[in-house]
């Protein structure tokens, strides 16, 4: 039975998402609360490998669906051994990405059917939802603008209507999910964006 909390942190490349967790993972340790970070793909090292795989080569060559395939194994492994271990334990799990994303970025970005891309999540989550999703949106120009040349990764490369259809994606997914996903902006100073996060997980916690 699930003891903890799954918090994840979901947007666009460069919306904040990583900086938030990393400020509300320090927070709440000082709170005292048991607090596990995790990311994906890579939270494992098995992840880690497909990380390479999917963010550091050439996805130009890779079928969808393959795609797909990979970020799914990257999950069941992720979810074996770190997040459902730790929520069994009544950690506070905060996730870089999970399971919005592979819709949002295989099904509307890719152009995958959402029935398949539904039906492969069902076989592989165990049919864990986190219990709070943090959307970052912001304009895919404005958050292509603050990524650092320097690191770039593949999806990073991706013309600007793909990153358009995946911010509509998500968008979409906090109309059909209102009470679990809460879209914070991301073009707000870094300070304000940390106390509208805490002020959405204290709601839960």
């Amino acid at each position: 039975m699930k003891k903890g909390k799954l918090i994840t942190f979901e947007g666009i490349e460069g919306s904040g998402k990583t900086t938030q967790l990393t400020l509300l993972s320090t927070k709440l340790k000082r709170e005292g609360v048991k607090v596990v970070e995790t990311k994906e793909p890579g939270g494992t090292k098995l992840g880690a490998k497909i990380r390479e795989l999917l963010l550091e080569g050439d996805l130009s060559e890779i079928d969808p669906k393959a795609e797909l395939l990979l970020f799914l194994a990257d999950r069941r492994e992720h979810l074996r051994s770190v997040i459902l271990p730790a929520l069994s334990q009544g950690a506070i799990v905060l996730s870089d990405r999970f399971i919005d994303s592979t819709i949002a970025y295989q099904g509307y970005g890719r152009g995958l059917a959402l029935e398949l891309v539904t039906k492969a999540l069902i076989l592989f989550d165990e049919d864990i939802t986190p219990d709070l999703t943090l959307l970052f949106d912001l304009l895919p120009e404005t958050s292509l603008a603050r990524v650092s040349s320097e690191a770039i990764k593949s999806f990073e490369k991706e013309p600007l209507a793909f990153h358009k259809r995946v911010r509509e994606g998500y968008l979409e997914l906090a109309k059909r999910y209102p009470e679990r996903i809460k879209i914070i902006p991301g073009d707000l100073p870094v300070e304000e964006v940390a106390k509208r996060v805490e002020k959405e997980v204290w709601k839960i916690l």
